[in-house]
């Protein structure tokens, strides 16, 4: 029995669009020269891959069911940009509290505060950096700011640890039984300023990036319009490659070969990834700003702008609501790079014999968990969802942005269990006050927390992507992904205000801090059950708003 078109697409989201319409020319829509383009010769998957750098992900999976594009000849040599974007920003922030504790001198509580403050601030901006896209660059321009930027902040974050005056002292260099001499304040600085020359390029780069590679698909053409909400799980997948290969390959030289080499690699896979998007240039679809109209059509092009500013008032007055009550779940998330990593410094970290695991590499489970499940559920789940509830998504986007925070509410009472568990057993073996001394308990203990994190991750994240993407107008849709991605950045502060809030209250009349420098003695437990309680709090609010939210007309059944 022959499947109808329409039911193919929706059952294959991969499929491209079919030769009949590969000669349509796309009204509104030029290459980086201006010139009219068509269906068949721009865009689609053949370019979303140089910025999504999903090739070989696609290829593994997806050969079989794929048939060669028009002028598709340039598949072969599709890279991974956003593998490689997340290669180099995970392989930096995954370890640098190590860092900050280690060479730069801070104590635990000040590096945490430190983290999440860059993390939070790498997070926040895109909101200026989808201001200016949305505004004056055009999202292309924007990418090829943030790569620039991304190239001049690892280089300087390399040379900052290689380059003897810019270098603080590094311990094996001291005569025996000294100390390590704090770092200068010119050493400092410079770290710093290349730290958030970074987070300056984040905000150029994260709320244009997907939506750049959105932009590639046309959502009024059926299968293309499917393809794109494919494209929303395989981002993430490719990002989890990325971070990955980043706290598993890059901790490791980090921890054993150098810092200067550590930071190094990221910055050489910046630069080939800037190449790489850049041969993807002559593929991009480009959508221009309107140029000067004649009297009559200038006063309905302004008709039409108000109109566009009413809907965008509209749209941030119906998100506004589902921002606020995600905030807790950027909380948690802060946890993974900073606490969490502290709290497996401490365990036995062997895999067989002698050979450890670097603390930054149990990082590495979160995202195998990501690759694990967006297959599993992009393939399996989804297609038996939508035949269960007839929504083509499988979920609607705000279910599946519940789900993911009742799993991360679960993710981090697990953390708490075990942290719990690993101070009991300091206090069994007399360990108490070594803190040097790793913890009789293997690694695998923490295996859940950062596994039911990963999952958390694709329903959550990637439910928030995909809302506040395809409920915004179209001219603000970097301002809708910033607004996503400033989640993550204010939930990185809260975290930071908190820790730093709670250490001062904790510590006081020569107690032990929550966050003491001897975690054996410090209580991240009770810090975790906090966060639990902060994210049941937010996850029945948040119900209540999903309830009454009203998807904007055009997209009422996804």
């Amino acid at each position: 029995m022959s499947m109808d078109p329409a039911d193919r697409m929706l059952a294959d989201p991969l499929l491209l669009p079919l030769p009949a319409a590969a000669k349509q020319v796309l009204a509104g829509v030029t290459d980086y020269r201006g010139r009219p383009v068509t269906r068949g010769a721009s865009g689609g998957w053949r370019s979303a891959l140089f910025v999504v750098g999903m090739y070989v992900c696609l290829f593994v999976l997806f050969t079989d069911r794929i048939p060669s594009p028009p002028n598709s000849n340039s598949i072969p040599i599709q890279a991974a940009v956003e593998i490689a974007g997340s290669f180099a920003y995970f392989g930096i922030s995954a370890n640098l509290i190590t860092y900050l504790t280690g060479p730069l001198g801070q104590s635990n509580a000040s590096a945490a505060a430190a983290v999440n403050a860059w993390s939070g601030t790498a997070s926040l901006m895109p909101l200026l950096g989808a201001f200016l896209a949305d505004a004056y660059l055009g999202r292309y321009r924007s990418i090829i700011l943030a790569c620039s930027l991304y190239v001049l902040g690892f280089g300087m974050l390399t040379l900052s640890s290689t380059v003897p005056p810019l270098r603080p002292a590094a311990s094996s260099h001291l005569p025996s039984g000294s100390s390590r001499p704090p770092p200068q304040a010119l050493q400092v600085a410079f770290f710093y300023v290349s730290l958030y020359l970074i987070a300056l390029a984040q905000g150029a780069d994260k709320p244009c990036g997907l939506a750049f590679a959105a932009d590639q698909f046309d959502a009024n053409h059926p299968a293309e319009r499917a393809s794109r909400a494919s494209l929303f799980n395989w981002w993430f997948f490719c990002m989890a490659i990325g971070i990955s290969v980043a706290v598993s390959v890059v901790g490791y030289i980090q921890d054993n070969v150098g810092w200067g080499v550590g930071f190094g690699v990221p910055c050489a896979i910046v630069l080939a990834a800037f190449a790489v998007f850049l041969m993807g240039t002559p593929t991009y679809r480009l959508y221009q700003h309107k140029k000067k109209q004649p009297p009559k059509e200038e006063e309905e092009e302004e008709q039409q702008q108000q109109q566009n500013k009413a809907m965008a008032s509209s749209a941030l007055r119906r998100l506004l609501p589902i921002w606020a009550t995600s905030l807790a779940y950027g909380v948690v998330y802060a946890q993974i790079m900073t606490l969490f990593n502290k709290q497996g410094r401490t365990l036995d970290r062997r895999i067989v014999g002698a050979i450890q695991l670097p603390p930054a590499a149990l990082q590495t489970l979160g995202p195998a968990s990501i690759l694990l499940f967006v297959p599993v559920y992009d393939c399996a789940i989804v297609p038996a969802l939508r035949w269960a509830t007839g929504n083509p998504s499988g979920l609607t986007m705000l279910q599946r942005v519940g789900a993911g925070m009742a799993t991360s509410l679960a993710a981090v009472s697990v953390a708490a269990l075990v942290e719990a568990r690993r101070l009991a057993t300091a206090r069994e073996h007399g360990l108490v006050d070594q803190p040097g001394v790793t913890v009789p308990m293997t690694w695998a203990w923490m295996v859940p927390q950062y596994a039911m994190m990963g999952v958390a991750d694709v329903l959550a994240v990637v439910g928030l992507q995909e809302l506040f993407y395809d409920q915004m107008p179209d001219g603000l849709r970097s301002l809708g992904l910033a607004l996503y991605l400033s989640v993550m950045g204010i939930g990185g502060f809260i975290s930071s205000l908190l820790i730093s809030i709670i250490d001062g209250i904790t510590s006081r009349g020569g107690r032990d801090s929550w966050f003491a420098d001897n975690l054996n003695r410090a209580h991240l437990d009770y810090f975790y059950w906090l966060l639990a309680g902060i994210s049941a709090l937010e996850l029945v609010l948040y119900l209540g708003f999903a309830r009454s939210y009203v998807y904007n007309h055009q997209h009422l059944a996804t």
